[in-house]
């Protein structure tokens, strides 16, 4: 996600030992550590490996209930702190934040949009028990990049929607592209591509995005497009 301030002995870093460090698809990893502070779910945490280097910035994805906090990330082969992070194991130290941040939903009818670890904040939500009157589109090119998905649609059902651009969707499609499977809906592209087919859309939800930039503006736009009001319209942007 996005990069911090320099000096991250200056942001209240604090020494953590890890609990687990899991590879839950291919390159892609849940570190978690003891829980010392409450959070809201949609809140972000700093991460480094020691006090010199900048923090980079993630979103927790556990429930606000649980004894550890989680936070699911991608490796990236040119990164300064990934490549390193998935190479730890449990009892490793590293350098935490307090959660903080203002990307929270409430118990009011929303719709979230995500793709990729832009999954991570909804993930908590729901873990937290936040799925009443919830719809989430998850957006990711391939089958095995819907992380959480067996437990998603298990919360959802039918109001968990995957939608999937590079690999196809074998068997019969419903009148909109769709298609019902074990792991809930799955539409076969983007999530910019769903929501140009559906109709209207619920005049009371809020709108909460949360994944790479231009995702988050072409979704945005497209929304406003559709008739929601800019102030309905809340985004998470990862870098």
């Amino acid at each position: 996600m996005s990069l911090t301030n320099r000096n991250s002995s200056q942001h209240g870093l604090n020494p953590v030992h890890i609990s687990a460090n899991l590879e839950v698809s291919p390159n892609v990893y849940v570190i978690s550590w003891k829980r010392g502070n409450s959070f809201t779910p949609g809140q972000v945490v700093k991460i480094s490996l020691n006090l010199n280097d900048a923090p980079r910035i993630y979103s927790i994805c556990s429930g606000n209930k649980e004894e550890e906090i989680s936070v699911l990330y991608n490796v990236k082969s040119d990164g300064a702190l990934t490549p390193h992070l998935s190479a730890l194991k449990k009892g490793d130290k590293i350098y935490v934040s307090d959660p903080y941040g203002s990307f929270s939903c409430d118990e009011s009818p929303a719709c979230w949009i995500s793709t990729g670890t832009g999954i991570a904040p909804f993930h908590s939500m729901i873990q937290s028990g936040n799925t009443k009157n919830k719809i989430l589109l998850h957006g990711a090119s391939y089958a095995n990049q819907f992380y959480f998905s067996e437990y998603l649609h298990r919360e959802l059902g039918d109001n968990y929607i995957r939608c999937c651009s590079r690999e196809k969707v074998s068997g019969d499609l419903d009148s909109q592209g769709k298609k019902e499977g074990a792991k809930g809906v799955r539409f076969p592209g983007r999530v910019t591509d769903y929501l140009s087919t559906v109709g209207e859309l619920p005049e009371a939800y809020k709108y909460y995005l949360c994944g790479q930039a231009l995702m988050v503006v072409e979704v945005r736009d497209l929304l406003i497009q559709k008739g929601v009001p800019y102030d309905r319209i809340y985004a998470e942007i990862f870098f």
